[in-house]
């Protein structure tokens, strides 16, 4: 499966959720580089979702992104599927 369907499935149950805000980040010249593919709150929790499919792998960069929003008290992790995004916002 192509990342961008896996991203396209989570925003579409990220929208069944309540309370939730999110959206998908774009990359490109006036972003910045790392950020997660999908960025959510949730009950007033920040969550960071990078999208990769069974064989991506984050790049180092997006890595030290993930981290950095975990020691600030966000949740940030790779995700593969709708339902793992499922399992870490506990419904």
């Amino acid at each position: 499966m192509k990342e961008s369907d896996i991203v396209r499935a989570i925003l579409k149950y990220l929208k069944t959720v309540p309370h939730c805000y999110a959206w998908k980040e774009h990359g490109g010249m006036y972003g910045t580089s790392g950020i997660p593919d999908i960025i959510a709150c949730i009950d007033g929790r920040f969550y960071g979702f990078e999208v990769k499919n069974e064989v991506g792998k984050p790049t180092a960069l997006q890595e030290a992104t993930i981290h950095k929003i975990q020691s600030a008290g966000g949740t940030a992790l790779v995700v593969r599927s709708v339902d793992e995004v499922k399992h870490i916002i506990g419904n």
